[in-house]
């Protein structure tokens, strides 16, 4: 609980302190690739209760002859490669803080279609609210394997703490800084989970 409170009274600080790059970012990408400006997405919560994340839209929606979207790192350019290198589209992740549907640390929440594909031991990253970083987003993010993010995010559960907690800031302020592994090694964003 105390965790909660805490979460929320920092998201609405930060909300007030951020006003000026949200306009600035939101003008961008209205200049840039149209409407929408926000994208959200129906993701698991905590208890795997449905929630709608909001991130900045990164992505044009240019499509084929055949009107099929084009594939992702075509569609990641420009505005959209700058905002989701420097992790700015997840500012609008701080009104699901607001609302208490996420915490600044936790366990990514990650596509609905997964459910049904995790072990048992995976499931427990449900047990806890997701956040907006977590242990397996400063151990690699989308540069290690479904397999090492799952055993980090069991971890995080397993040892969470207040010093963990700010362990975990700490480090996701620096790989902001440095950019690190935005990417996974063999796509531009994240390849898709599949089971075990």
């Amino acid at each position: 609980m105390a965790k909660g409170l805490f979460d929320r009274a920092l998201a609405l600080v930060l909300i007030i302190l951020f006003a000026p790059f949200f306009i600035i970012i939101s003008l961008a990408i209205l200049i840039k690739m149209g409407r929408p400006i926000l994208f959200k997405q129906k993701r698991p919560g905590l208890h795997e209760e449905i929630f709608g994340i909001y991130k900045f839209r990164t992505m044009s929606d240019e499509r084929d002859k055949n009107g099929e979207l084009l594939a992702d790192e075509k569609r990641l350019v420009g505005i959209g490669r700058f905002i989701r290198s420097t992790s700015l589209d997840e500012l609008p992740q701080l009104f699901n803080v607001l609302k208490g549907e996420m915490s600044f640390v936790g366990p990514r929440p990650l596509l609905i279609e997964y459910l049904p594909l995790y072990s048992e031991r995976q499931k427990k990253r449900h047990d806890v609210t997701p956040g907006i970083t977590g242990w397996a987003q400063v151990n690699g993010r989308n540069a290690i394997s479904w397999e090492q993010k799952f055993a980090y995010d069991v971890y995080y559960v397993e040892h969470q703490s207040f010093w963990l907690d700010m362990k975990i800031l700490w480090m996701t302020f620096l790989k902001v800084i440095q950019r690190d592994g935005v990417n996974s090694d063999t796509h531009v964003t994240m390849e898709k989970f599949t089971g075990n």
